[in-house]
């Protein structure tokens, strides 16, 4: 039980540095345009946050069971791999590189994972996991997110371009709130179900039930 709460700690200051390492990021246009103060635009990111965390349990269960053998998983291992990306995630804010705190939490479960295994790659799920979930979309989603971003921008700029600029920061200022709302939701469902995934695996580690489906959803 012990180490159970040492790693159920880990995985909450993991959490707790990836909400002003990631989640900030939601809100930093909203305030730099003073469209929100600083108070307001948290407010809106910890309640944007806090309802896609509990939509769904995808994100969860891949990080849970569908990146490593479960069955070569023990605590030291998930300390290792929250250590490990608690320390990538400070190191990296305090000298303000940009980083992915999901990279740093699947890098470290896998790196701990294969340590636990003797170097045997095999407990690495490549086909149906790391490749299709973690490789691929951190390959293409900078790509689509430049193509998309680009379009947009051109579109926009055809679109507006003759309008006053006080007409086009009125309709941009409540348009960010829409804007920074998403995104805000869009972590909390996908980087807080990662830690959601990681206490499930532990509780499966700690409690050795037999078969990850038998936790409570």
């Amino acid at each position: 039980m012990t180490i159970f709460l040492i790693v159920l700690l880990a995985a909450l200051v993991f959490e707790y540095i990836n909400g002003f390492h990631d989640a900030a990021n939601a809100i930093a246009t909203v305030v730099s345009t003073k469209v929100l103060t600083p108070r307001q635009a948290i407010v809106l990111a910890a309640s944007f946050n806090l309802i896609g965390a509990l939509m769904g349990t995808a994100v969860a269960s891949t990080i849970g069971k569908g990146l490593v053998d479960t069955s070569v998983v023990t605590m030291v291992t998930i300390f290792s791999a929250l250590t490990g990306a608690i320390v990538w995630n400070l190191v990296t804010w305090w000298v303000g590189l940009p980083s992915s705190s999901s990279h740093a939490l699947i890098g470290g479960l896998c790196g701990a994972a294969l340590a636990s295994a003797g170097d045997n790659w095999s407990v690495l799920h490549w086909s149906d996991g790391l490749w299709p979930k973690v490789v691929l979309p951190m390959i293409t989603s900078p790509v689509a997110g430049f193509v998309v971003g680009a379009m947009l921008m051109l579109l926009l700029t055809m679109l507006i371009h003759r309008l006053r600029p006080r007409v086009v920061n009125s309709v941009f200022g409540k348009l960010q709130l829409v804007s920074a709302g998403f995104m805000a939701h869009s972590h909390g469902s996908n980087d807080a179900q990662k830690t959601m995934g990681i206490i499930a695996l532990a509780l499966f580690t700690g409690t050795k039930s037999g078969a990850f489906d038998h936790l409570p959803e």
